[in-house]
């Protein structure tokens, strides 16, 4: 989706995966970059965005004041985030902050996709998952979250307003509306780029669980 492989660095536990190191398997070695960067402080400085899927508290204050303006941190490991929210933001008050976490904003959580991925794969009798399906389901998500949610969400969460910006940049996993526009998305998808083994359906887009599930 346009990112380019020597901007990421990908870390284990022995540090930066990179292409002077003789111990990486064959997946690892695919995500290896020519990079001096060692440590996960050396890797952070000057970055964008930090995604964690390890263990709590392996980023730090000192680490988040090191990262490129207006940074971006997904800490998903759960129940706790490799840095809590509110340290990340007293660290760097115009960080973006996500977890996996229901009782922090942002909560990043695959039931925002897989589910709804599946029904349009199955709609269409799709043979496989391709990347442009997964692109199309990420695209629906995005867009989602720029129009205002219905009220049965706000009421979910305490009526607080729910508007784009950095404590809601990601739809809320109950929102009823990713089922219909992940799945008609996917299922477009799967048409455009030849693995549907049925025309996309004439009632999509779906826009309700009546709609998706009649015989209920």
């Amino acid at each position: 989706m346009g990112a380019r492989k020597e901007n990421i660095l990908v870390l284990d536990r022995k540090g930066v995966i990179h292409s002077r190191r003789d111990d990486l398997n064959q997946y690892k070695a695919a995500l290896a970059n020519d990079t001096d960067k060692r440590t996960l402080n050396d890797a952070v400085e000057d970055a964008d965005v930090f995604i964690g899927v390890s263990g709590p508290d392996m980023l730090t204050p000192e680490m988040v004041k090191k990262m490129a303006p207006k940074p971006i941190i997904f800490a998903l490991a759960n129940p706790d985030p490799e840095i809590r929210p509110e340290v990340a933001k007293a660290a760097r008050p115009d960080a973006i902050v996500a977890t996996g976490r229901s009782d922090f904003p942002n909560q990043v959580n695959n039931v925002l996709c897989f589910p709804y991925m599946f029904r349009g794969a199955l709609d269409v009798r799709s043979t496989s998952i391709t990347e442009e399906m997964k692109i199309a389901a990420v695209h629906a998500i995005a867009e989602l979250v720029r129009e205002a949610p219905p009220q049965e969400v706000l009421d979910a969460y305490g009526g607080e307003p729910l508007t784009f910006g950095a404590d809601y940049i990601i739809p809320k996993p109950n929102d009823p509306r990713l089922l219909g526009r992940v799945s008609s998305a996917v299922a477009r998808a799967a048409v455009d780029c030849g693995v549907a083994r049925k025309g996309y359906p004439s009632h999509y887009p779906l826009n309700s669980l009546d709609e998706i599930f009649p015989e209920l």
